[in-house]
């Protein structure tokens, strides 16, 4: 029983903490940790490309928000029988906290909040794109971190070493809401252990990024094919992963929704990538500068930056008058 239990991966006791009444929720945290990792990798590789520092954080400040709004609704309208139906709380539609973000819609609405900063800035949103595409997925994969926590978006049973170990939640205070239970005594649910879909996908995402910093540093990718490769790329494991999954899914055709968005999305990142390819070159440098960005007679000279030469003439001692004017003419007067 042991060697057993050593075989295998362990599930958390809990994916929420208390600090007096504030709730400290694992998901929440890994999904803030994920914007700040985004951010600040997009924003090196913006600078990099020529682009305004603090660019990346100007377009957050709107992506983020529609991002956040798109992945619920889109969540939210896959799934609506978690919340609409007979014995549901429909306003737990709005708990972004418990969980529940659907990629796609994050990065539909997302993609709407980028554009209008954008377009505020002055710079062409496929190059923003360009930049943000691997700390995108890496956020992702921070994100499935948070449903290791929940203890949810797993497989079936396995017997593979890699297994995880689910257990019983309690919550006394909310029965229903095992989300935020505790588990105690590390009772194993019926099919543990079970396939860790999350960490597949995690190893996934990770994997995608790297292949699209390669690829953009080998190929001086464009007119956003570089984040048409990372969606390409997403939607391959996505698919299969997905698959895996027992959660609770609606279906079509007999596949699960998110298996469909992922060949659709596949398709159309394909398509784009080859069609922006014949649009020539990466944009120039000179194109990611924002049109608020402080021209050079607005940007104030440091003590450091101030050219040497400047600095030996503001330091040489004042000559006095006599010695470098000329000597002054005599003045004819009427009787020479």
């Amino acid at each position: 029983m042991m060697s057993a239990y050593l075989a295998t991966i362990p599930s958390p006791d809990r994916g929420v903490w208390h600090l007096g009444p504030i709730p400290l929720r694992a998901y929440a945290l890994c999904i803030i940790a994920g914007i700040i990792v985004a951010i600040w990798w997009g924003e090196r590789r913006w600078a990099a490309r020529g682009g305004t520092k603090g660019t990346v954080i100007d377009v957050a400040v709107f992506a983020v928000p529609f991002g956040l709004v798109g992945g619920r609704l889109y969540h939210v309208i896959t799934d609506p029988e978690l919340y609409f139906t007979e014995g549901k709380n429909p306003w737990n539609a709005f708990a972004i906290w418990d969980g529940g973000l659907g990629i796609w819609g994050a990065i539909a609405l997302g993609a709407v909040g980028a554009l209008i900063a954008c377009r505020r800035k002055g710079i062409p949103l496929p190059a923003m794109a360009d930049a943000i595409a691997p700390g995108i997925v890496v956020a992702q994969a921070i994100g499935r971190i948070g449903n290791y926590f929940n203890q949810e978006l797993y497989g079936a049973h396995t017997d593979l070493p890699w297994g995880l170990e689910v257990y019983q939640r309690f919550n006394p205070e909310d029965p229903d809401n095992l989300l935020n239970g505790v588990a105690t005594g590390h009772i194993p649910l019926p099919e543990s252990p079970v396939h860790p879909t999350f960490l597949y996908e995690l190893i996934w995402n990770l994997l995608v990024a790297l292949l699209v910093v390669w690829a953009d540093r080998k190929f001086k990718l464009g007119h956003g094919r570089a984040f048409a490769l990372y969606v390409a790329g997403y939607t391959v494991g996505r698919g299969w992963i997905e698959m895996m999954r027992t959660d609770t899914a609606n279906h079509i055709l007999g596949l699960r929704v998110n298996v469909w968005t992922s060949i659709l999305l596949f398709v159309a990142a394909v398509v784009y990538f080859v069609l922006a390819g014949k649009r020539g070159p990466r944009e120039l440098p000179e194109t990611l500068v924002s049109k608020d960005a402080p021209g050079p007679d607005e940007t104030p000279v440091t003590a450091e930056e101030e050219p040497e030469h400047a600095k030996v003439a503001a330091d040489a001692p004042e000559k006095p008058a006599s010695e470098d004017a000329p000597a002054e003419e005599p003045k004819k007067t009427g009787d020479s």
